[in-house]
């Protein structure tokens, strides 16, 4: 299996994420979660909302992770440490600029709600 990386077009933590699996040499497939099927994809796999997410096996998921965190965990499991462009930040918020293309952006979530009455 392919690493799959969950991640929004424009996001400081997905940003993040590409740069460190850039700079490690990963290959992986980027799943944006502005697609509803790709949202569902992720939230069934993972079991909450939050993102990136990086899938670096059949069995592991990195969960609400960013791109310090995910560096972190690859140099603790092996991978060396490589230089990053300081200036791509590895864990940083969004811009108000991105939130508000985020607010023109609708994923549609399926309604699990329960309802009782």
């Amino acid at each position: 299996m392919s690493v799959i990386a969950y991640l929004k077009q424009q996001c400081g933590w997905s940003k993040g994420i590409r740069e460190v699996l850039a700079k490690c040499g990963i290959e992986y497939e980027e799943k944006q979660i502005h697609i509803a099927e790709n949202f569902e994809e992720m939230v069934e796999k993972t079991g909450q909302t939050m993102q990136p997410c990086v899938q670096l096996s059949e069995n592991l998921m990195l969960v609400d992770v960013s791109g310090e965190e995910l560096l972190e965990y690859l140099i603790e499991n092996g991978y060396h440490s490589m230089e990053t462009d300081l200036s791509i930040p590895l864990n940083a918020p969004c811009t108000e600029e991105e939130h508000r293309q985020q607010k023109r952006q609708f994923i549609p979530v399926r309604d699990t709600s329960f309802r009782g009455f």
